[in-house]
């Protein structure tokens, strides 16, 4: 009987370790993490969350608390989400409740009352999209002009130094949604060929004071959770690759997967997955993952001239990773 309980410990360690973790593949390239984020004062910051709509349950509050917190220090100019506003099947009209409950009435700290750009994710477009763009003439905060979009931020309050973000719909991307019978009806209302033409015409035109060209999108080409060959995985991969390693795009940040990750293939693009907003699903290191962590939480941006810093903030306000990329 005496080993019994030493047993259940043991167990239970290993249940939790397996499930809430942090992987970091090459610690010597780690840096130095605490339990504040660092305030880069001066530079573009902004807060990225992803896949979080569950009318506070779980651990959206709790997240939306924290975040509010670092947004106080932070002084953040804007904050980003990767999809899946809305679950279980996103809002059926600009005027749904789920807006109040899941939205407004969860972010509430002063801090975070500034502008948000979204997109949609795939439970979004089980609902109606466009009554998601329409919120953006009801909310101040609330910035969605179209299902994708774009948007060029003075760096540092320079004109002339500038990140362009490629807000984009990666739904109508996936051939396998077409013939979905929930997804289907969505995704055919929506022109693929002129948003990946609109895609490459944004980056090949973007003009020389843009130094950090950034993409956000719901589903991540690399990934190290449940979905790593996932047919939209691939289909994202696919697609989108050859066009980012053509015009050097230097991020693309997403969601889909309930986990904070950063990955790194061939090519310019750095892959950084922030979708733990209100829930948290198993991570696994894979070729192309630098860091992967089943933790509740979202990620802080800072941009220099020529330097783009990332900080993944779990719950509590614990700094999990950071890491820096120099122009």
């Amino acid at each position: 009987m005496s080993r019994f309980p030493f047993l259940f410990v043991i167990l239970l360690h290993l249940s939790l370790y397996s499930y809430a973790q942090v992987l970091i593949k090459d610690q010597a390239e780690v840096l130095p993490v605490g339990t504040k984020t660092d305030p880069h004062l001066g530079a573009l910051n902004f807060l990225v969350i992803g896949d979080w709509g569950r009318n506070g349950e779980d651990y959206q509050t709790i997240v939306a608390k924290q975040m509010g917190k670092t947004a106080d220090a932070l002084k953040p100019g804007f904050i980003v989400s990767t999809g899946d506003n809305f679950y279980p099947k996103g809002v059926v009209s600009e005027k749904d409740p789920l807006f109040f409950f899941s939205f407004e009435n969860v972010y509430t700290a002063f801090s975070l009352q500034w502008d948000w750009y979204l997109v949609l994710g795939n439970h979004d477009y089980l609902g109606k999209p466009d009554a998601q763009v329409k919120y953006s003439d009801i909310s101040r905060r609330w910035k969605m002009p179209a299902r994708y979009y774009s948007k060029k931020f003075n760096i540092g309050g320079d004109s002339s130094i500038q990140a362009l973000i490629l807000f984009i719909d990666t739904n109508p991307l996936i051939p396998q949604f077409y013939s979905n019978p929930e997804y289907g009806p969505n995704v055919r209302a929506t022109d693929s060929a002129a948003q990946k033409k609109w895609i490459e015409t944004e980056l090949a035109n973007a003009p020389a004071k843009v130094k950090w060209k950034i993409v956000v999108g719901h589903h991540p080409m690399y990934t190290g959770g449940s979905r790593t060959e996932g047919y939209d995985t691939r289909a994202i991969r696919n697609t989108l690759k050859p066009v980012f390693d053509k015009y050097n795009v230097d991020a693309y940040i997403s969601g889909h997967e309930h986990s904070l990750q950063h990955l790194k293939a061939t090519g310019s693009t750095h892959h950084f997955i922030s979708g733990s907003a209100s829930e948290r699903t198993p991570v696994k290191m894979i070729d192309e993952a630098k860091m992967v962590a089943s933790e509740y939480g979202f990620m802080v941006f800072s941009i220099t001239k020529d330097t783009l810093w990332m900080q993944a903030v779990d719950y509590s306000g614990n700094v999990l990773y950071k890491t820096l990329i120099l122009k």
